[in-house]
């Protein structure tokens, strides 16, 4: 089941700032990392004017949300932080590289998780893990 962060995480202000108890908006949050935070873009693929039909949050690290040269790619560790944020244990997520054409880049220091809402994802055997 998805869930975003909760309200007191959530950016209310500027471009990226969204109404409270929605399942969708912006977060920043303290990371896993000593001294970075992550900023948060959630969308849990349902939302009546922009359905997707996919689970989404993208990732950014930073020491400061408005410094981009003080940003970096996030962590693997951090990504497990934020799958176990906004997913259940069991829950399987992914992260994607879509066929080159298909790269959209808005920023240099953003991974994403990926689920669709209707569907599993197949994963490999145990073993192959």
């Amino acid at each position: 089941m998805f869930r975003v962060p909760g309200d007191r995480y959530r950016v209310v202000d500027g471009p990226m700032g969204s109404d409270l108890g929605i399942p969708a908006g912006a977060f920043r949050i303290e990371s896993c990392e000593p001294g970075w935070n992550l900023t948060l873009i959630c969308d849990d693929g349902r939302c009546p004017d922009a359905e997707t039909g996919w689970e989404h949050v993208s990732v950014r690290a930073h020491r400061s949300p408005h410094r981009p040269d003080q940003s970096r790619v996030p962590t693997w560790r951090e990504m497990c932080q934020v799958k176990a944020l906004c997913w259940e244990p069991g829950d399987v997520v992914m992260q994607l590289h879509p066929a080159e054409a298909d790269y959209v880049n808005r920023h240099p220091h953003v991974l994403h998780l990926w689920r669709p809402v209707d569907a599993p994802i197949p994963t490999p055997p145990a073993a192959l893990v």
